[in-house]
């Protein structure tokens, strides 16, 4: 029996140091691409302090916007103790997304952005950035939902919202949220004050699209139809006699009245599987093809509807000219 124990304990040990390795290796290759984050707000005392992780070689970085919106300076400190003023490229309060570049001497150590859509509730989530003043912390959990909503800057839901039990405190905000391979998967925003476990991060996957929009326009230009939206799954057996690649759709919750939604026939619970030829398995897949390109142009939307798949064509309009 004391064999038994002893040989149960010695695999348990052995995962353990297994893990241990695994999250290290992580560590070792994303680590050098955080980067402390300190903005001065001329209507705050003292310094407002965040993080953000760099994504090129030339010092760009991602941030949370309400770490730098409305700031009169901001300064990035590297991991290798570099420090160096930036300026803002683009600031999107919409998705709490803000990307910055720095002037100076390069390379500097980037991460990858990876595939926010192959994420799997129970997967490994890895947190790394600046809680408390704290550089360079990192912090382990599991990623405990998927598709979650968070309000962003002027009232604007943020869908697809990554939720994880990953430790977070201020200062965590702009920070990278990483998977067990080191691929970025989410930008760390937001904890539920009060709360045990619950903290929240914006998929890679919008983060990806909003830095795109942020380098050829310096700004978020955006596609509306006017609805408001979940994520869904679709029973399998369902979306293989659909003829479905994916069996995730994002549902239809309500509609606005005269909206681009409206006037093409969407009705609460449907749920839209691809638009202009493309799949749709995720809202940042949706907001992603709802780009400045979507703007005015007659589109396919296909449309699972009870028991059917539907076909409707929408205009989109642009989000600032809704109305």
């Amino acid at each position: 029996m004391k064999r038994a124990w002893f040989a149960a304990m010695s695999g348990a040990m052995g995962l353990l140091s297994g893990l241990s390795d695994e999250v290290a290796a992580v560590v070792d290759s994303v680590g050098p691409a955080l980067v402390h984050v300190r903005a001065v707000r001329a209507d705050s005392r003292g310094l407002a302090g965040g993080s953000g992780v760099v994504v090129d070689d030339a010092g760009t970085f991602l941030t949370n916007s309400h770490v730098v919106h409305g700031a009169t300076a901001i300064e990035a400190e590297f991991s290798d103790g570099r420090t160096r003023l930036a300026d803002v490229v683009g600031d999107d309060p919409a998705t709490d997304l803000a990307l910055l570049r720095v002037t100076g001497d390069g390379p500097f150590p980037h991460a990858r952005l990876g595939d926010s859509n192959r994420l799997r509730v129970g997967d490994f989530a890895i947190a790394l950035g600046s809680p408390l003043g704290l550089a360079r912390t990192i912090t382990l959990g599991i990623v405990s939902a998927l598709g979650r909503t968070l309000r962003g800057g002027g009232g604007r839901i943020i869908e697809g919202v990554i939720q994880t039990d990953a430790p977070l405190n201020p200062g965590n905000s702009g920070g990278p949220l990483v998977d067990s391979s080191g691929s970025v998967v989410g930008i760390n925003t937001a904890v539920v004050a009060g709360a045990q476990g619950l903290s929240f991060a914006i998929p890679s996957n919008t983060a990806g699209f909003v830095a795109a929009e942020f380098r050829a326009h310096g700004r978020v230009r955006r596609a509306w139809l006017g609805i408001g939206a979940e994520e869904v799954v679709i029973p399998s057996g369902l979306a293989a006699a659909l003829g479905l690649a994916a069996t995730r759709g994002v549902s239809v919750r309500s509609i606005e009245t005269g909206s681009p939604a409206a006037r093409a026939g969407l009705r609460p619970r449907d749920v839209l599987v691809g638009l202009a030829g493309r799949p749709i398995a995720s809202v940042a897949d949706l907001h992603r093809l709802l780009s400045g390109d979507a703007i005015g142009a007659r589109l396919q939307l296909e449309v699972v509807r009870g028991h059917e798949r539907t076909s409707l064509a929408i205009e989109p309009l642009e989000l600032s000219r809704r109305h």
